[in-house]
């Protein structure tokens, strides 16, 4: 048998069934929040850098950093970063400070976005130096270098380190200004010192000349024969100093010209030898092994 239906809800005039909520109020027990806020819309951000006296735009070496923009002062905060030469950046629209590094020069430029796309160039004020060796006409092979570039201060000219371990040839990018350039050659007293200027969006080529040579020590029964091994060496300045110590049968040593002193020691004795270092002429320093 059909089973008969049940009564209708009653209907307010211009309301809801009875039992029913009311249109867009949420049920008894659902709480109902805000709507979603909208994901912020953002922008693209093209950035390149180019040297102050050249049109074309940098290539390599470079790091870019974007910070937030605050008026207020306070440490920035690093919002991206990237070491292409020409990055693009999706950011929200609002200010920022975008900042290239190369080499050891650093630029800052204020930049807006709205939405879309936007793009800026960031102008390098940078010269670069690039340094070598040489004893008289002869370059001094670029292993046996190191270089430090220091900024004077005042009357010191090694007032701040900027860099240490420079090897021979490497492209050094610096701010446009004077640098004092200390170079060694191998582990001793063999040293050069020159101050050079860097100007903008040029390289600098400096070759350093030494004063110096390479002598190989060697303590010997008579001169010209085979050398003891196991000799300790110690060169010693006509005041006492040490400048160098080396252990072997023939070890070789860089050094400034000018007047030394050699001391072999073997087997328990201790034997002298005074020499001279000229620049650019390498050579054996004998010591004879006799009694006196």
């Amino acid at each position: 048998m059909a089973q008969a239906p049940g009564p209708s809800p009653v209907v307010p005039p211009g309301g809801a069934p009875q039992g029913s909520a009311p249109q867009g109020v949420a049920p008894q027990g659902v709480t109902q929040g805000p709507p979603p806020a909208p994901a912020p819309a953002e922008a693209s951000l093209s950035l390149r850098a180019v040297l102050t006296s050249e049109a074309k735009p940098l290539r390599g070496g470079l790091t870019w950093r974007i910070y937030e923009d605050r008026p207020e002062g306070g440490k920035p905060v690093v919002l991206a970063r990237s070491e292409e030469a020409q990055p693009t950046f999706r950011l929200p629209p609002g200010s920022y400070l975008a900042n290239v590094t190369y080499g050891f020069v650093s630029t800052s430029k204020r930049v807006t976005l709205n939405s879309g796309a936007t793009s800026d160039q960031l102008t390098v004020n940078a010269g670069a130096l690039r340094l070598s060796g040489a004893v008289g006409e002869a370059k001094i092979p670029g292993g046996q270098l190191a270089f430090a570039v220091f900024v004077p201060i005042g009357n010191n000219p090694e007032g701040r380190l900027v860099r240490d371990g420079v090897k021979a040839g490497e492209v050094v990018r610096l701010p446009e200004g004077t640098y004092h350039v200390v170079s060694t050659w191998g582990d001793s007293n063999a040293i050069q010192r020159a101050d050079l200027k860097v100007e903008n969006g040029r390289l600098t080529d400096a070759t350093l000349n030494h004063r110096a040579a390479t002598v190989t020590l060697k303590l010997v029964a008579a001169p010209g024969t085979e050398a003891f091994a196991g000799t300790a060496f110690s060169v010693l300045t006509p005041g006492g100093d040490t400048i160098r110590e080396a252990i072997g049968a023939f070890p070789q040593v860089t050094l400034a010209e000018g007047e030394y002193q050699l001391i072999a020691r073997h087997d328990g004795k201790v034997y002298t030898q005074d020499f001279k270092v000229e620049s650019g002429v390498d050579r054996d320093i004998e010591a004879i092994a006799k009694d006196p």
